[in-house]
C-alpha cells in the first residue's frame, strides 16, 4: 500500500527533539510517572510503562532517572500528581490537531493551548471534534532503502495490520495497539530496527499544505510543541 511522504516531517520533528533533550526527558519522566501510578512499577505487567521506559532509553535518559520516576509515582517517594488532558483543534486550512498534555494545573494548560491556537491562526475545538479522524495504533517507520519485502514478510507474519510505503521510500508498519510490542520484537529479531517507533494517533487522511500555509502551520505546531505541558502532538497535515 502506498502512502504520502512523511519522512521530511518526521526528521524535522526528530531533529527538534534532539535539540531539546532536557525537555524530552521531562516529558518522558511525566509519562513514566503516570504509567507507573496507573499500572504499577513492574515493567513485566505494565505495557504502558514499558513503552515509556523505551522512550527514555531512546532519548538517552539515565537509568537512575527512570528508577526515580517510578519510585516517585508508586509512593516510594512523594511527588507531584500529573493529570492527562487531551485538547483538539484546527490548524491552518482546517488541519486536524491533537495535543496530549500532562499537567499539575489544568487551568494554566488550557489557557496556554487556547492562546497558542488563537494567536497562530488555529482554533481550539471541543472534545471529540477531530479525534475521529485518527486511529490509535502502533507505528514503526523505517528509513528509505530498507528492504520492503523483508519488512512485509516479518511484520505480517508477526501480526501487523498493514505495511505502507511512502512516496519517498520510507516504510511504515502499522499494528493494533495490543500487537505493537510483539511486532516490534519480531522485526528487531530479524535485524530490522525502526528509525522511529511507538504507539501513536495516526491520521486516517492527510491535508496537503504548501507555501505560506505550510509555514504558518509549522509555526503553530512548533509553538504547541514548545508548551511546557505538551507531551505529544498529532496532526493530519502534509507540509
Amino acid at each position: 500500500m502506498a502512502g504520502h511522504s512523511k519522512w521530511a516531517n518526521i526528521q524535522h520533528r526528530k531533529g527538534r527533539q534532539d535539540e531539546k533533550r532536557q525537555r524530552v526527558w521531562t516529558r518522558v519522566m511525566r509519562e513514566i510517572m503516570v504509567a507507573a501510578r496507573l499500572g504499577g512499577g513492574d515493567l513485566s505487567i505494565n505495557p504502558r510503562l514499558r513503552l515509556a521506559v523505551e522512550k527514555g532509553k531512546a532519548a538517552n535518559m539515565p537509568a537512575e532517572n527512570v528508577k526515580y520516576g517510578i519510585a516517585k509515582a508508586t509512593g516510594t517517594l512523594e511527588g507531584i500528581v500529573y493529570e492527562e488532558i487531551r485538547y483538539e483543534g484546527y490548524g491552518i486550512g482546517g488541519a486536524a490537531i491533537i495535543v496530549d498534555t500532562m499537567t499539575d494545573n489544568k487551568v494554566r494548560t488550557v489557557a496556554e493551548v487556547r492562546h497558542a491556537f488563537s494567536k497562530h491562526g488555529g482554533n481550539m475545538g471541543t472534545e471529540g471534534s477531530v479525534v475521529f479522524q485518527f486511529k490509535h495504533c502502533g507505528q514503526l517507520i523505517f528509513a528509505p532503502g530498507t528492504s520492503e519485502d523483508k519488512i512485509m514478510e516479518v511484520a505480517l507474519e508477526a501480526g501487523a495490520e498493514d505495511v505502507v510505503t511512502d512516496e519517498d521510500g520510507a516504510i511504515e508498519v502499522l499494528t493494533a495497539y495490543a500487537d505493537y510490542e510483539p511486532v516490534k520484537q519480531a522485526l528487531e529479531a530479524a535485524g530490522l530496527v525502526a528509525e522511529i517507533s511507538g504507539v501513536t494517533m495516526r491520521a486516517e487522511n492527510t491535508l496537503v499544505l504548501s507555501g505560506d500555509d505550510a509555514t504558518r502551520m509549522q509555526k503553530l505546531l512548533d509553538v504547541l510543541e514548545d508548551l511546557d505541558d505538551t507531551q505529544e502532538i498529532f496532526h493530519n497535515a502534509a507540509l
